[in-house]
């Protein structure tokens, strides 16, 4: 079930958190909490993605890009994540999660999440790859981030890993090769 209280929670908590700009960083922080876990007592990795999720909804809001979304009648989906498990979260440890936007190009904005347990350890990180959709399919960043008022519309460069992964994922075969074998 999805968190309903826990967004309620991100939203009103941080309802007069300073706005940001397109590239700044959201923190929020959470604990695990036995909903959380999974039968190896460690937080399940489809929770994981979920508590991103919150991150990125407060993300959105604080660069203002809520607001545009419901200006324009427009949603926001994911269309891509790569996602590195490195620490365990346990039950009741607490961590904080940090989002921010890297980069756009002409149909997709790029961001990076991490989840940073309370001894340090960075535990996960996603790069997520975003769009912004409205009646006639893909909205461009450049008209969002001016729907933003956002004084350029100029990407910062890609990180050298972040290009990677977008021309690795641009050879990746669609449909997948293992639906003609069904």
């Amino acid at each position: 079930m999805y968190p309903i209280i826990r967004v309620i929670k991100e939203l009103v908590g941080h309802r007069n958190a300073a706005p940001i700009p397109v590239t700044g960083t959201h923190t929020s922080t959470h604990r695990c909490w036995p909903q959380d876990i999974d039968y190896y007592f460690e937080m399940n990795n489809g929770r994981i993605l979920t508590l991103l999720d919150l991150n990125r909804t407060v993300l959105a809001k604080r660069t203002g890009l809520l607001k545009v979304l419901r200006a324009n009648n427009w949603g926001l989906t994911i269309a891509g994540v790569s996602v590195r498990y490195r620490r365990r979260i346990r039950p009741f440890e607490k961590f904080e999660t940090k989002g921010r936007a890297l980069c756009w190009d002409d149909r997709f904005i790029y961001l990076e999440q991490v989840m940073i347990k309370a001894n340090g350890e960075t535990a996960n990180q996603a790069l997520y790859r975003s769009a912004v959709t409205g009646p006639n399919g893909i909205v461009p960043p450049a008209l969002v981030l001016q729907q933003l008022g956002q004084d350029t519309t100029t990407s910062p460069t890609p990180p050298e890993w972040v290009q990677n992964w977008i021309d690795a994922d641009g050879t990746r075969p669609w449909p997948p090769e293992i639906v003609s074998e069904l």
